[in-house]
Order: structure tokens, then C-alpha cells, then sequence
């Protein structure tokens, strides 16, 4: 329905990994549910909450100092929900300053708009 977009760029940071030096996969998920986020908003001023995220598989790891960058397109826009295809790769440099950007990982999550009482409310340009 829409182009990708940049929604989140982030350097992995020491407080992001586990103790086999990788970063930890719920840093991901974290950032990955943001990045969908920032593409609902974009639809609606409304709240939105997470209904759905389907089927994450980690295809590759994401280490320390990588650049990870979070791409969103919006799939689909129902009544009260934003259906977000995320997709996340994780840029690399070597040890002589070469850049490999690898896919870490694609999702589908479902946003839901909320209003005051956090029940489903149509999502509006307002």
C-alpha cells in the first residue's frame, strides 16, 4: 500500500548485549514495535496499541557498533487497525572499512487505535 520509509536508525550500543556479545533479540522486538508505531501514526493522531505480530524469525545476528535501520510500509489500513510490515538490517564495517548491510529480521504487526477508555475507535486524519 505505501513505500518503505525509514522509520528508526540506531547504533547498538554495550547495554544492548547479551553474554555471548550479541544483541539481545527483545532490544530488536523493542525497536521493531516503535518503528511500527511511528508508521501508524502516520495514518492517525489516535493512540495506537499493539494487537498482533506475526511470526518474527531472526535470519541473522546484530552485534555490537551495528547501525540497524527499520523500515516500515503500511500494509494495510482497516476501520480501527493499521496492518505495518517492518523490516530490519543491520549494517556492518569491518576491519578495514567495508560495510555489509545484512536482513536481520521481518515482521507484520497489527495496530489497533484506542481511545480514552483504551477501546477501538475508527482511525481519523484528526
Amino acid at each position: 500500500m505505501s513505500e518503505r520509509s525509514i522509520a528508526i536508525k540506531v547504533m547498538m550500543r554495550p547495554k544492548d548485549t547479551n553474554p555471548l556479545g550479541t544483541i539481545f533479540g527483545g532490544v530488536i522486538l523493542s525497536q521493531l514495535d516503535l518503528a511500527g508505531g511511528i508508521e501508524a501514526r502516520k495514518h492517525s493522531a489516535k493512540r495506537f496499541v499493539t494487537r498482533a505480530m506475526r511470526e518474527v524469525e531472526f535470519v541473522a545476528p546484530v552485534f555490537l557498533g551495528d547501525v540497524v535501520t527499520f523500515f516500515t510500509s503500511t500494509e494495510r489500513l482497516g476501520k480501527t487497525s493499521v496492518t505495518v510490515n517492518i523490516q530490519v538490517e543491520a549494517a556492518r564495517f569491518g576491519p578495514t572499512g567495508n560495510r555489509e548491510v545484512v536482513k536481520v529480521t521481518e515482521a507484520t504487526v497489527v495496530y489497533v487505535a484506542i481511545d480514552d477508555n483504551f477501546q477501538p475507535t475508527p482511525i481519523t486524519n484528526a
